[in-house]
């Protein structure tokens, strides 16, 4: 009767059915990201590594929206919620193309892992362009609404499966990360590092979540049960299933010396909870059974867990979904390309406008001037997909103002012995800038001009008729030096590194004489030319046989003739426009780059680099307005004297050159705001290896920023109406508040409604080394007013946005003071009100 009932459940359970036919060796195998198939159990070839944190990444075409740091500076959620959801149709059109069944690659799944959730405390952190900025509250809406718009609205039928990461503490450096340990206080975990994840789960219903790399207290997060038991599972009621940063689990024997050996470290991840192993350190479980160091039981729970996200997901077990429906082509349409734009517009962040000199007048003759002016990856940040049609702010800036009052000139390099791309400048062909190209494969030939080479191959064709990979690439004319010297040529590729058997082969020569014929070792091959400024034939050929994921030509040429062509454009013309700051090449994810400023994809200092210092400060000596925009993933520390008008861009997406100009012509009023602090100089900053809040983020710094979280301007004017709030609450009770801004310029815009929380005065006197709260958003919500007109706003203050957490963690609402500050930006940065209100009652706590 037993096993009659056991057999009863197993078929109406195909999960439980399968996992019990599984061996250890089986279920191992299903536990590791690349999961082979496993026909007895009915499974096809899984891999579970997919990446989708500002558009669908690394399969092909995809809509590229801004990087997350820009997706953050529209202060938008309804935004993130629409393209976590272009992002999740997009990841289905794709999977749909193929039949359900079919074997998956790497980022051929429905597993998404984003969003990137992590607290951006340190602007020198490489990857704080992945995240939602500095502040748990707006991290924890915008990844909430972003993960709802990625699995869509029925839990029980994902449209994909969303993962925020990386739990919990982890925000740099890059170098030392797969062994770092981190020592938060109580109160810092509690008030800063664990809210933002809290809510994703709770409110947003992740179905799936990413432990950290770092150690805390000691135990690598992906081993912790404290925390991905009892806080995740226990507190939270997080019901999905977790998975293990990239080699996360290895490193617990390797990195962290937690455990001796990969069985033990193996054992410690699954006992620790985390079910999933993205890396091959789980092939050891079966080991781990043999010696006893994990039971039959928790290795069963783990993959029980991820096994029911394919069934949800309609992609095992003969389970089917209602996403099936989506069609192969709703990729990259119009409606998605049109989202992109709107989301490049509102990211752009006014940072100051001096004598309204925004925007510019049509017919205004502009000098568009920097090396991250016309660069596809500075449109793309990190972990992107393949833009079919990348406008960059050259680009649009000449279709804005017409190509006939557009002067061009690089100007400098990023950084000091960092290469840059070979602009369009110095090459020429058929009497135009840039090099013809002839694209073949077989039978085919595809011909074009094109203005540089900087080509994202990353599954997708070089240009329309071509193949993805399988084809030579033929780019002639002339390379022509803007002055005699010695000049540094680059040719750099981000090389496949998964499934990979070769690589492309690059033949160039100048002259007569063949410079290079081969591969490039390490993707990378520089040759050096000295030049008496005369033209030179320039003859490459790219045989792409590979899934290599780029190509670019890059230069490091002498910096005086860059700075003569970049004052004479200046000269000519009636504006500067220097698109400077800093780019994916210098700040990400342990990069292998170590100039003065960057070192493994951090930044030692925040300033902009040295080269644009210079560039800048020459560009001043001609007297012609300046407007600087601003391109990067986090912040860049710039004299406001620099320039008239300043604008942060981020890392714009698709349609960022488009946006920058419609911006800079008045045909879109700026609304961005920061998420992050701008602070003046680097040593502002505590040390980078401390993940101790005081001095960090403008909750609890001291000292005066650049420009502060929250901060951005308009081309019109905001006022705002004492706002309607009852002036007691009880401890516990929510505080409804509404606010009335009115639009007293002469422009339609859009105004971003900050509220901010002042508590009483903690009863505990701080220690030397506490951060003392400042004060911390509580609500915004981004309105368009017209001209003339007015909006109301409504915020209901809960009692979790009221509480304060004490020293040892605990987190309550206290009886007392509070102030209520509603506006455009913090106290003292625009227009805004107060409102005073006391919390009555007794000191009520709340759950963790």
């Amino acid at each position: 009767m037993i096993l009659a009932l056991l057999l009863a459940a197993q078929a109406a359970d195909p999960v439980a059915a399968a996992v019990a036919k599984m061996t250890p060796e089986q279920k191992a195998a299903q536990l590791q990201n690349t999961a082979p198939a496993d026909p007895a159990v009915g499974l096809p070839a899984y891999d579970w590594w997919n990446e989708g944190l500002h558009g669908l990444a690394r399969n092909g075409v995809a809509t590229v929206f801004p990087q997350a740091i820009g997706m953050a500076a529209t202060w938008d959620a309804p935004l993130l919620e629409a393209a976590g959801t272009v992002v999740s149709t997009e990841a289905r059109a794709r999977f749909n193309a193929r039949p359900v069944g079919a074997d998956r690659r790497i980022y051929q799944g429905l597993t998404i892992w984003s969003p990137n959730i992590n607290i951006f405390r340190d602007p020198r952190w490489g990857r704080g362009q992945e995240t939602y900025g500095e502040d748990p509250y707006l991290t924890g809406t915008l990844g909430t609404a972003f993960v709802r718009g990625l699995q869509g609205p029925d839990p029980a039928h994902p449209r994909v499966v969303g993962t925020p990461k990386h739990f919990a503490v982890h925000s740099g450096p890059e170098a030392g990360r797969d062994g770092f340990d981190v020592d938060p206080s109580p109160r810092d975990l509690e008030a800063t590092y664990f809210p933002a994840f809290r809510r994703v789960v709770t409110d947003g219903k992740a179905q799936s979540l990413m432990c950290a790399y770092n150690a805390i207290h000691g135990t690598p997060a992906c081993a912790a049960s404290w925390l991905m038991n009892d806080r995740l599972r226990r507190d939270w009621g997080f019901a999905g299933f977790t998975v293990s940063d990239c080699d996360a689990v290895a490193n617990i024997s390797l990195f962290h010396h937690y455990k001796l050996d990969a069985a033990a470290g193996a054992a410690a991840a699954v006992r620790g909870g985390t079910d999933l192993n993205c890396g091959g350190a789980y092939a050891a479980l079966p080991e781990a059974l043999r010696r006893g160091l994990v039971t039959q039981g928790e290795v069963d729970t783990a993959l029980a867990r991820a096994l029911r996200a394919r069934q949800a997901l309609g992609i095992a077990f003969g389970a089917t979904s209602p996403y099936a429906r989506i069609r192969p082509s709703e990729v990259d349409t119009p409606a998605h390309r049109a989202l992109a734009l709107t989301a490049a517009r509102k990211a752009i962040v006014l940072l100051q406008n001096a004598n309204d000199l925004l925007p510019l007048k049509p017919g205004t003759r502009i000098a568009v001037i920097g090396a991250d002016a016309d660069d596809l990856g500075v449109l793309q940040g990190n972990y992107h997909g393949t833009a079919a049609a990348p406008v960059t702010p050259l680009e649009g800036l000449r279709t804005a103002f017409g190509a006939g009052n557009v002067r061009y000139a690089q100007g400098s390099l990023l950084a000091e012995g960092a290469a840059v791309v070979l602009p369009e400048t110095a090459l020429r062909s058929g009497g135009r800038p840039g090099l013809a190209v002839e694209y073949h494969t077989g039978d085919r030939v595809v011909t074009d001009h094109v203005r540089r080479i900087d080509l994202d191959l990353n599954r997708a064709p070089p240009a329309a008729g071509m193949p993805a990979t399988g084809y030579i690439a033929h780019w002639t004319g002339d390379f022509v030096p803007p002055a005699p010297g010695r000049y540094r040529l680059i040719l750099d590729q981000a090389q496949c590194w998964k499934d990979c058997t070769t690589h492309d082969s690059v033949r160039v020569a100048i002259g007569s004489k063949v410079l290079h014929d081969g591969p490039l070792a390490k993707g990378r091959v520089e040759l050096t030319i000295d030049s008496d400024g005369s033209a030179q034939p320039l003859d490459i050929l790219l045989d792409h046989k590979s899934e290599d994921e780029s190509f670019r030509l890059s230069w490091m040429p002498p910096a005086a003739p860059l700075l003569a062509e970049a004052v004479a454009a200046a000269q000519a013309s009636d504006v500067a426009v220097v698109v400077a700051g800093l780019s994916p090449d210098l700040e990400g994810e342990a990069l292998s780059v170590s100039v003065p400023g960057f070192v493994g994809g951090d930044r030692t200092d925040i300033a902009l680099p040295a080269p644009q210092r210079a560039l800048i400060e020459a560009l001043r000596v001609t007297g012609k307005p300046t407007v600087l925009v601003l391109t990067s993933g986090s912040a860049v520390a710039v004299d406001p004297s620099d320039a008239h008008a300043i604008l942060a861009a981020w890392y714009p997406g698709e349609a960022g050159g488009t946006a920058i100009a419609d911006t800079l012509a008045g045909r879109n009023n700026p609304a961005g705001r920061l998420p992050v602090t701008f602070y003046k100089a680097t040593s502002d900053l505590p040390a980078f290896v401390d993940y101790a809040m005081k001095e960090r983020t403008y909750r609890y710094f001291t000292g005066t920023p650049l420009w502060g979280f929250g901060h951005g301007l308009s081309y019109t004017r905001f006022a705002y109406d004492p706002v309607a709030a009852p002036v007691t609450v009880a401890a516990g009770a929510t505080l409804a508040v509404t606010a009335t801004v009115r639009n007293t310029g002469a422009r339609d815009g859009e105004e971003v409604v900050q509220a901010y929380l002042v508590p009483p005065a903690p009863s505990e006197k701080p220690t030397m080394t506490e951060a003392v709260l400042q004060r911390q958003l509580v609500g915004y919500a981004r309105v368009s007013v017209k001209r003339g007109g007015s909006g109301r706003v409504s915020f209901a203050i809960d009692p979790r946005a009221m509480s304060i957490v004490d020293r040892d963690g605990r987190r309550h609402v206290a009886p007392g003071a509070y102030r209520l500050y509603v506006g455009g930006g913090q106290p003292g940065d625009g227009a805004g009100v107060w409102h005073d209100f006391m919390v009555t009652g007794a000191d009520m706590e709340l759950p963790k």
